[in-house]
């Protein structure tokens, strides 16, 4: 008797596809197989075994199985059902993303079996009620050990097991993390720890290692597919319980789940830039009330939106008011910029100086990596910019090329403007290397290191250098945000924000909410052990107000004036957005196409516009051409998403793409660049 299988595939089809099976029959639900389609073998997704084929269908047989056991199971279908749903993608694009490629290799002994928590630590009174909020819905557990007993915690809300851990950077997020994961396992469940950069995360791995030993489970890009693979597998048979990852580890096939950390939730990088373009906060939300599990997010800088739904009473706030130890909030001043030649001010020499005399190290934060971010004609005005993307050319002096930091382009630097030929041309600006080469003429003989990705082309690179600043080789750390977030290092005594202005000029509704973000998150990379640590901000702005509250440490006052904002212009947490963006390698063919959705939808509006949505656009895109493709983009917005998800589906169903175009849809946007 014939035995047919249900195959969805990695492309952006809305239907799955009926094939027979191997003269065997033994494929399974939840196993990937090779199967003919067109005139291509594609790897797909065996979603369903049906009973009966489909009426007047010539079936074809699939090819070959991948799988020997399935890699996914009901649960986890129905999760990547929703993702499909929510972000307007297909199923086996959604599995795609969920699901590691790579073939099943054999699991090594080092990663096989339990090994009892070990590793000890105390925490606070605050951190200890953190804790008691958190693991509530467990029932007992044992404390961790040499920490008293917690106070009983009043019982939570029914139903409400989703937590904001809001603390000062240095106030020990991590160690009530980590002693929260220590009850969940205790109890028999497990643990997905998420952080925005897993190369930026190997105390945190680290840590969770010392207890947990062998039953961690890291997944993060460095891996090969096979071994992403291997890991997902050694999580779905339950010899991993704590998994630890970048936001793709929120679909680790853990059994019995009972917590999700999310760690840094404010961070972007949560958000996927490729389809399925999925938030794995908003995931995170989904999978944690499917399964009965607690989620909990934290940050000393939460984003507007979960600050809304704190207040809202969707979250349970809980604080960290103060740094464990001696640990003190570092003093922090701010240097106005105006007039200054150079990235460097001679305040910030002055400090880095006194700093290396006390025997203590300097990590100096500029947003922008190379020499000089523009070369420009002083006579004509002339710009030098890539010749596929909108955006100018950075000088990298140790490499000497203009470089493109969108989609790598590379030119030899002018000597003369190609516009007039004229020789007064020149570079403005600067990056993390104009900065280290100013700071060893400044300051001769101090020990510096450059982070970033020029530097520090993979993991072991960053790594090592890290380690190279830990163990005190190093006086002064220039970076980017590779130094910016999740660094632990108690000899630092200064932290200098080169250029705070930076992200102030970008066209996005959040641009000053990332600016406070950030300079309250570097600013906490001081004084995290001893209490003299000192931040110097640097600014050609210095009273623009993200700046000066971030300075002043006025966070409550700083939301209440943004919200307003965002509340007056009709942008998130008020509204939910789905951008589409219409691109094409044809200026007049993405521009044609963007103005016949836009007709599409301004067609079939119905109800979406009735009950108060709006349609922006269309427009450029505010960066129109990367890597070689000229960039439309429409914003829809509503007070809430279905009806944007019913509308942008029905006109872009009844809407036919023309050649040469290609839509992207991204369902909450995090950038509108």
């Amino acid at each position: 008797m014939p035995r047919y299988l249900e195959v969805a595939f990695n492309l952006p089809l809305r239907q799955h596809f009926t094939y027979l099976d191997l003269d065997d029959g033994g494929t399974g639900f939840g196993v990937r197989v090779v199967a003919p389609f067109g005139r291509r073998r594609v790897t797909g997704f065996v979603v369903g075994v049906p009973r009966r084929a489909p009426p007047g269908v010539e079936l074809r047989a699939i090819g070959r199985r991948v799988d020997a056991q399935p890699v996914f199971d009901a649960a986890l279908l129905e999760l990547a059902r929703w993702v499909a749903d929510s972000y307007l993608c297909s199923l086996g694009e959604a599995l795609a993303a969920m699901i590691p490629g790579g073939r099943r290799e054999t699991l090594s002994d080092d990663f096989a079996g339990d090994a009892p928590p070990r590793g000890e630590y105390a925490l606070t009174g605050e951190q200890l009620r953190a804790v008691a909020a958190l693991t509530a819905h467990l029932g007992a557990a044992a404390p961790a050990p040499g920490s008293p007993a917690p106070p009983a915690p009043p019982a939570p809300p029914a139903g409400l097991q989703r937590f904001y851990l809001r603390g000062v950077t240095g106030s020990g997020k991590t160690a009530v993390f980590l002693e929260a994961a220590r009850r969940t396992v205790a109890a028999g469940r497990g643990v997905i720890y998420l952080v925005p950069e897993i190369s930026l995360t190997h105390q945190v791995v680290d840590q969770f290692s010392d207890v947990f030993g062998p039953q961690v489970a890291v997944i993060h890009s460095a891996l090969t597919p096979s071994q992403r693979l291997g890991e997902w597998t050694r999580i779905g048979s339950g010899a991993a319980r704590v998994v630890i990852g970048a936001r793709s580890a929120v679909f680790a096939p853990l059994r019995n789940l009972g917590l999700i950390v999310v760690d840094e939730e404010h961070e972007s990088s949560y958000k996927s830039s490729a389809t399925p373009r999925y938030h794995a906060r908003q995931v995170a939300m989904y999978r944690c009330l499917q399964e009965h599990a607690a989620l909990v997010m934290g940050s000393a800088t939460p984003s507007l939106e979960a600050l809304h739904h704190m207040e809202q009473g969707r979250l349970r706030r809980l604080e960290l008011t103060r740094r464990p130890g001696r640990g003190r909030m570092p003093a922090i001043e701010v240097v106005a910029m105006k007039g200054q030649p150079g990235p460097l001010s001679e305040r910030l020499v002055e400090e880095i100086r006194a700093a290396a005399a006390a025997r203590r190290q300097s990590i100096l934060f500029l947003n922008r990596r190379g020499f000089a971010y523009f070369f420009h004609c002083r006579s004509c005005g002339f710009e030098m910019q890539c010749v596929h993307c909108s955006v100018s050319l950075t000088y990298h002096k140790a490499s000497g090329v203009m470089l493109c930091h969108y989609c790598g382009y590379r030119a030899a630097p002018m000597r003369a403007c190609p516009e007039c030929s004229s020789l007064d041309v020149g570079y403005s600006g600067f990056g993390t290397q104009r900065v280290e080469e100013e700071l060893a003429a400044a300051l001769p003989g101090l020990r510096v290191r450059r982070l970033d990705t020029d530097a520090a082309r993979n993991r072991r690179e960053m790594r090592a250098a890290l380690e190279q600043f830990r163990e005190g080789a190093v006086d002064v750390l220039v970076g980017t945000q590779m130094v910016a977030k999740g660094l632990d290092f108690p000899a630092v005594r200064l932290v200098g924000i080169i250029n705070a202005d930076t992200g102030l000029h970008l066209p996005d509704f959040r641009a000053a909410e990332r600016t406070f973000n950030l300079i309250v998150q570097v600013s906490g990379r001081a004084g995290r052990a001893l209490p003299d640590g000192r931040v110097l901000v640097q600014t050609y702005l210095p009273d623009q107000y993200a700046i000066r509250l971030a300075v002043e440490g006025r966070a409550e006052e700083f939301y209440r004036r943004e919200i307003e904002v965002r509340r007056e212009l009709r942008f998130p947490p008020f509204v939910r957005l789905i951008r589409v963006v219409i691109r094409s390698r044809n200026r007049d063919r993405a521009h044609a196409a963007a103005a016949g959705l836009a007709e599409r939808l301004q067609a079939d509006r119905g109800a979406a516009l009735r009950s108060g949505g709006e349609l922006l656009g269309p427009v450029e895109c505010p960066i129109e051409r990367i890597a070689g493709s000229y960039r439309c983009h429409l914003l829809l917005r509503h007070a809430t998403l279905r009806p944007l998800h019913a509308w942008v589906q029905r006109a872009c169903r009844a809407f036919k793409v023309p050649a040469g175009v290609h839509l992207e849809v991204d369902v909450d946007p995090t950038s509108l660049l």
